[in-house]
């Protein structure tokens, strides 16, 4: 890290501790959020990236009057020490500690710690107080962030206009997705609900926007009534004649900033809200007001979840498109790679460069993670201008990368072999177990009612036998034309708590299947595509068994796989996997990068 770098985070360290003495406060705690609790988040809210240097997706820091802690999880455990300097911030591995915890065991006696209750959620809240109540310390709501005051730059939130999303790629109209949340709202015997995710909030009225970078949202809260109306709170400059036809009269649109004295017209009435996805405040706000608050899962979130069959087909149409784009980079990349010129960010700037070509890009579904050698073992590595490796010959290059398109959102990682000459035998051995746990997955047969956690053995299980293991989850839901990171449906380890995997899988459901293995310092393995989860015809089968439909096409690094370690379904689905990628990308190209993909896909 450059020295004025760790200059610039050191005094804006020094100045958060000299405003939150001057609000009387003896801590404070920084997320990565915003007021919808979102995973990317608007400039605006990137207040940790701004105090620490850290530009991960996920963390969280804890500032006290003489020390101060940041806490990632272990997709980040690499990339934090890189970023954040040592010196004024305490590494913590996360769950292992948590911010709650270490507070609890930092705080002096009778400590004021504050926090913005804009910024987190009701369970969290709970944990921080309780934690800090065992040293007679207090957890202190905010009525101003003190980031704020002394970030002096600080971005406005967007105020793009918001877009209307096409029936043609949704579907379902607004006015049948609110019918449905009506009905669910009678059913419970609920008034109305805070729908406070963006891309929820997105789904409901088939809006989009521009105001989170790689995620198509419009900054606005919603709630929905049990009579099928709904009241939208959104910026009036975002506010379009266009946007205002399609909503029509059963939605009222309100200035944002009449959000909070709607939630306290609210009293006396039974009102549900997501602890999930809404923040602190909306519960502070709706209680003080004397609303009857119902802890209820957030209505749209398994509907948009379970695709409906226009959202199927946009996807797989999307996912075309995509897989051509990155046809073409792999084949670019085959041809210039081995010359020892291509940089991490030429690499991205050209894959980003086919995409666009590929038509109707309308952003990256996410900032592409391109890492040559040490960088790749980095799970979430972001390279920038101080990191950016050339990618030398005789190497390995993980690129992660996806696209937002108007009918799908595209997630894709590819492990490539930077020639000439062959990968060391150990490497190919790790590509292989990654290979063979990520075909299990996309193989599998379960009945309905499994869980995600259920199926994350049959990606780890070949690593496991030779003692190695990657610390990310194995797959995730994909929205449409929304967040690359959907819930509730997951694959991992944990079948609670936080991003837990206890959500069942239902036909309509998109995750991602994205094994991998990393070696420190050394190099990183992944293999990702996305699958469709679809009903299972077997004969004489007792019960309705579901299975995956594989949705992402493009040639997996062949130079890496060693086939004596494929067993005959193994290499069965390699050969039909690729006779596919040939029979959906293969009409797209033409020339050397149509011969090239030949011969990638040609049977192992």
């Amino acid at each position: 890290m450059r020295p004025m770098l760790m200059n610039t985070h050191e005094a804006r360290l020094a100045a958060l501790r000299e405003e939150l003495k001057r609000q009387g406060l003896d801590g404070f705690v920084v997320p990565i959020s915003d007021e919808h609790m979102s995973e990317y988040v608007g400039g605006y809210a990137q207040r940790l990236h701004w105090l620490t240097g850290f530009n991960g997706s996920a963390g969280t820091a804890a500032v006290l009057a003489d020390e101060a802690a940041i806490f990632v999880d272990g997709r980040y455990t690499l990339q934090v020490r890189d970023q954040v300097d040592g010196r004024f911030y305490a590494y913590e591995n996360v769950p292992e500690t948590s911010p709650a915890e270490w507070l609890g065991e930092h705080v002096p006696e009778g400590a004021r710690i504050g926090f913005d209750p804009w910024l987190h959620g009701k369970a969290w809240a709970e944990r921080a107080g309780k934690a800090l109540a065992g040293r007679g310390a207090t957890l202190v709501p905010v009525a101003s962030n003190p980031i704020d005051a002394i970030w002096a730059d600080r971005p406005q939130p967007s105020l793009a206009p918001a877009e209307v999303h096409d029936l043609a790629y949704a579907g379902v109209s607004s006015e049948e997705k609110r019918s449905t949340v009506a009905q669910w709202l009678g059913e419970k015997g609920l008034d109305a609900a805070v729908i406070a995710a963006l891309d929820s909030i997105a789904w409901l009225l088939n809006i989009r926007g521009t105001d989170v970078e790689r995620t198509p949202v419009t900054l606005s809260f919603v709630l929905a009534h049990a009579d099928g109306t709904a009241d939208l709170f959104i910026a009036p400059e975002k506010v379009t004649p266009e946007l205002r036809a399609h909503l029509g009269n059963a939605v009222r649109i309100a200035d944002d900033s009449a959000f909070v004295p709607a939630l306290q017209a609210l009293a006396g009435k039974r009102v549900a809200v997501d602890p999930d996805s809404a923040v602190q405040a909306v519960f502070g706000v709706l209680g003080e007001a004397g609303a009857e608050v119902v802890g209820e899962r957030d209505p749209c979130v398994l509907p948009k979840a379970t695709k409906n069959p226009v959202e199927q087909a946009g996807h797989r149409a999307a996912q075309a498109r995509d897989g051509a784009a990155l046809t073409r980079f792999l084949h670019w990349l085959s041809v210039e790679g081995p010359k020892g010129g291509v940089t991490e960010i030429a690499a991205a700037d050209r894959l980003h460069q086919f995409r666009r070509e590929a038509g109707d890009l309308r952003d990256l579904s996410f900032d592409t993670i391109s890492g040559s050698g040490p960088n790749g073992a980095i799970v979430h590595y972001r390279v920038s201008e101080e990191t950016n490796r050339t990618l030398p010959p005789g190497s390995v290059y993980l690129v992660d990368s996806g696209g937002q398109y108007p009918d799908g959102t595209t997630d894709v990682t590819r492990t490539v072999w930077i020639g000439p000459g062959a990968p060391p035998g150990e490497v190919r051995d790790r590509f292989t177990r990654v290979l063979k746990g990520h075909i299990a997955l996309a193989r599998a047969t379960f009945p309905r009612g499994t869980a995600g956690h259920q199926l994350d053995a049959l990606a780890r299980s070949h690593l496991w036998q030779a003692g190695l293991d990657y610390a990310h989850g194995t797959g995730h839901g994909v929205g449409s034309f929304l967040s690359v990171h959907e819930g509730p449906q997951r694959i991992g380890k944990a079948a609670g708590g936080q991003g837990g995997t206890g959500q069942e899988l239902l036909p309509g459901m998109i995750l991602s299947n994205e094994p991998g293995y990393y070696k420190t310092g050394d190099y990183g393995i992944r293999i990702e595509n996305l699958q469709l989860v679809e009903p299972r015809e077997i004969a004489g089968a007792e019960g309705e068994y579901l299975g995956f439909e594989t949705l992402t096409f493009a040639p997996i690094g062949r130079a890496l796989v060693d086939p004596a370690l494929l067993d005959g379904d193994e290499r069965a689905w390699w050969n039909a996997y690729h006779a596919r990628v040939m029979e959906v990308v293969g009409p797209q190209l033409a020339g050397g990068a149509r011969a090239w993909l030949a011969a990638e896909c040609a049977p192992l």
